[in-house]
């Protein structure tokens, strides 16, 4: 069978479990696509423009385990950096394939269109080195297998987006046809010695303590450990808990679990559990300003135990070598049990009472609707803002799963990457806590929703600015254009499609818009919930206040 460098890359990709990748057309990447549509393993899914192109890849990564975004030089890959940007900070292992030159310009001193103006080409490839972790340019056919497996195999090992770029001429030319693909999928070697002696240390601290804690983070997903975290606290018998960018990557109903620690707006009881441990097993970590609410919750000294993705920091000594999950699994099968932290408290539950039919709508009714909607088959899609607190506050079914992206923040992600997740797992109910401020920034993905009939249910809190901003520094510059969101539904119909737009300012009205939503299987519901500006979570102005504190310290004196 002749091959060529785009069935090449088009085989790779179905390989290692790609259904659907999206693309934003461009002349550089024309005949590129051409040869990705000859391969009928995979779907061709498009998008309004390029950073929702790559934020769409994210999400599809979060529910597929890979995913790949395709767009145009320059104008297109440079605006699609942002999303894979995000990608690198979340751990999500996205290949973002951009259109090139012609390879017969290269050295030419041409001025192309969809440059910089410049007669090299290079600046591309230097830019997208920051955020992937490997990237490279193909120029030439014969090379072009061997950089293509660099490129996924890099980004799979590692749990981050990887770039690669294609010159226009070159991907119809002949290669060789791909052979299987066990290499790329094939798991580091693990030193046994060092993985020993990090248990051993591991085991014998924990023999020390009488009330060790389990604290999960968010890079426990992009480690593939969920599994092994909840055998190690089912072995354990302690206290668990989570960092807010982990919710739901621990079960809500185990009987160890005891809310999320996020410092001074922790799970009632969460904070002391930590802060007076004497054994605190850090699993897959992020400490940064946010987890840490502003500097102030940041789990440190001689009775923490950090387990990170590629590395165990244990009584002084770091070990590494090996990989968390193998770490976990050792570490169950002689970890001893000290089910005394487990012992104080319960397993935390939401509960809010319900406001009056045609009372004004609240944060709070919203809230208490929207856990109700959840099940064992949900992802929740949590905006950045408002709606994380939101998210921490509710309780998840098992097998429920909340997506977020706390450390991008990029605020407007959770359409197009919700619009992605859905594409990569249709047989999942998807639901969406977006503000009018972020939502204005990828409002176009819906349509996108409504061409691919995808039922997400989209709460969008319209309290007329940038809340989380509010609560941080406020300012003129956090308040916006109002916009008639629910009538935009039909400006994306446009006569054809199947999405459905309702407002609900009571929680009559809510009621009511969910039933329609749950019955709209034929595309998106969005629900535009009314609100006061000043509607917000207690605890997003505490955290808030926070977060401005440590931003706003002064430069120490000389």
């Amino acid at each position: 069978m002749t091959y060529t460098v785009g069935m090449y890359l088009a085989d790779r990709l179905v390989q290692i479990g790609l259904k659907h990748h999206f693309a934003v057309a461009g002349d550089y990447n024309l005949v590129l696509l051409d040869q990705l549509l000859l391969n009928k393993g995979m779907e061709q899914i498009y998008c309004c423009n390029e950073l929702n192109c790559g934020f769409s890849a994210e999400g599809y990564a979060r529910s597929n385990g890979a995913a790949a975004a395709v767009v145009t030089f320059s104008v297109g890959a440079i605006s699609a950096m942002n999303a894979i940007g995000g990608a690198y900070a979340e751990n999500l292992p996205v290949i973002l394939i951009s259109g090139a030159p012609n390879s017969n310009d290269h050295g030419t001193g041409h001025i192309l269109h969809h440059t910089t103006g410049k007669t090299d080409y290079g600046y591309q490839l230097e830019m997208a080195r920051q955020v992937t972790c490997a990237a490279e340019s193909i120029t030439d056919a014969q090379s072009a297998p061997a950089k293509i497996d660099h490129v996924i195999r890099t980004a799979l090992r590692e749990r981050k987006p990887a770039y690669l770029e294609i010159a226009c001429n070159i991907s119809s030319e002949l290669c060789v046809q791909p052979g299987p693909v066990s290499s790329l999928l094939a798991e580091p070697e693990i030193d046994q010695t060092s993985l020993k002696a990090a248990v051993d240390a591991t085991v014998a601290f924990l023999e020390k303590s009488t009330k060790p804690v389990m604290l999960v983070g968010s890079k426990l997903r992009a480690a593939n450990a969920l599994a092994e975290t909840e055998t190690l606290a089912d072995k354990l018998q302690c206290a668990v808990t989570i960092m807010a960018a982990a919710k739901g990557f621990f079960p809500e109903d185990h009987a160890g679990f005891r809310g999320l620690y996020w410092g001074e707006v922790s799970t009632p009881g969460a904070q002391e559990l930590v802060e007076t441990t004497d054994a605190l097993l850090c699993i897959a970590p992020v400490f940064n300003d946010y987890s840490t609410v502003g500097w102030s919750a940041w789990p440190k000294g001689p009775n923490v135990i950090l387990a990170e993705p590629d590395r165990v920091t244990v009584d002084g000594r770091a070990y590494d070598g090996f990989t968390l999950r193998a770490f976990l699994r050792a570490l169950a099968e002689k970890a001893p049990a000290r089910p005394a932290s487990a012992q104080k408290g319960s397993v935390p539950t939401f509960s809010l009472p319900a406001t009056p039919d045609e009372a004004g709508l609240t944060n709070d009714e919203i809230v208490r609707h929207i856990n109700a909607l959840l099940t064992s088959n949900t992802t929740l899609v949590a905006e950045t803002g408002d709606s994380w607190f939101n998210a921490m506050r509710m309780t998840l079914p098992r097998g429920a799963r909340v997506e977020l992206e706390m450390q991008w923040g990029h605020i407007g992600w959770s359409v197009p990457s919700s619009f992605g997740n859905a594409m990569g797992s249709q047989d999942r109910q998807h639901v969406v806590m977006v503000g009018d401020g972020s939502f204005q920034l990828t409002a176009q993905e819906v349509a996108q929703m409504v061409r691919y009939e995808l039922p997400v249910i989209i709460f969008l809190i319209n309290n007329r600015g940038y809340v989380i901003e509010i609560a941080i520094h406020d300012g003129p510059y956090n308040y916006i254009k109002n916009w008639d969101y629910a009538g935009l539904m039909e400006v994306f119909n446009a006569g054809e499609g199947h999405g459905l737009g309702l407002k609900a300012t009571t929680p009559k009205e809510l009621a009511e818009a969910i039933a329609k939503a749950k019955a709209n299987t034929r595309g998106p519901t969005l629900i535009e919930c009314q609100i006061d500006r000043k509607d917000c979570t207690d605890t997003l102005v505490k955290w808030g206040h926070k977060v401005a504190s440590a931003n706003a310290r002064k430069t120490p004196l000389a």
